[in-house]
């Protein structure tokens, strides 16, 4: 429980550990978990045992004793199976999702068998230009409510909420458009303008203007800003470097077949 407690405090991952702490809290006896209660008269601890019937709890039976040896017996053997894995996991070639023992008893689960060095990132810009190709488009950006995107914005802190589109687009760009047709999907939102798909982003740039006529993707690789470094110094938390198109630019009209050969409602402006 402690590394999903430290995991809480360093990340924005932790809607997955809450949802392992939660239910493990019905595991705690509850001598355990009195002192998160007041001792005082009429408190929550006072009302359980006035309705216990007594304060005082009776000496511990025989079965008592057998339920201990038994748990104990059980922690030995799961600490002994757990061996394997522990030195899988302090291994640098570690194997992730895997038993080790025909029992399989323990294992090694983790949400990610691995974690990417680098950070990339789809940034979706759009253009009110009447030729996207246009040297001269005026290309800007949707900002996403915590994803990285812009340069000056401080990362956030959302624990223990999620945002689910954000953590999307992240995975999003590990991959291609091809395999991410939800993406294009969205792109024929925000070019209708649509109001759900704009509750899901921080900043539209064409907010109480004329809808954009063309999207793209752009891929980005992103990376932290070094404290006292110049990037830092003009107050940027991020430095990124193009890495080249994510998808093609789209606008409404060209997308009306792909929205209709997968039966999607085709978006309509307002």
């Amino acid at each position: 429980m402690h590394v999903c407690v430290l995991l809480i405090i360093s990340g924005n991952l932790s809607f997955l550990n809450w949802l392992t702490i939660v239910p493990s809290i019905a595991c705690f006896d509850d001598r355990s978990l009195a002192f998160l209660f007041s001792p005082r008269r009429g408190g929550v601890k006072d009302r359980v045992l006035q309705l216990q019937g007594s304060g005082e709890q009776p000496p511990p039976g025989l079965g008592c004793h057998i339920r201990r040896v038994v748990n104990i017996s059980f922690g030995l053997l799961i600490a002994y199976l757990s061996v394997p894995v522990v030195i899988n996991l302090l291994s640098s070639r570690q194997v992730m999702n895997t038993s080790f023992n025909p029992l399989r008893i323990v294992n090694t689960y983790g949400a990610f068998g691995s974690i990417t060095k680098e950070r990339t990132e789809v940034i979706l810009q759009g253009t009110s230009s009447p030729d996207p190709n246009d040297p001269a488009a005026v290309w800007q950006e949707f900002d996403f409510k915590c994803k990285p995107g812009d340069l000056w914005r401080r990362p956030c802190f959302i624990s223990p909420y999620h945002y689910r589109l954000d953590w999307l687009m992240w995975f999003a760009a590990f991959q291609t458009y091809e395999q991410n047709e939800w993406i294009i999907h969205l792109a024929g939102k925000l070019l209708a303008q649509e109001e759900e798909a704009l509750s899901l982003i921080a900043m539209n740039p064409f907010a109480g203007k004329d809808p954009p006529r063309w999207i793209r993707g752009e891929h980005f690789k992103y990376k932290f800003s070094k404290p006292g470094g110049a990037h830092a110094a003009e107050g940027k938390w991020w430095i990124r470097k193009r890495i080249g198109p994510y998808f093609p630019p789209v606008n409404l009209q060209g997308l009306r077949k792909f929205y209709e050969d997968r039966n999607w409602p085709y978006p309509v402006r307002d």
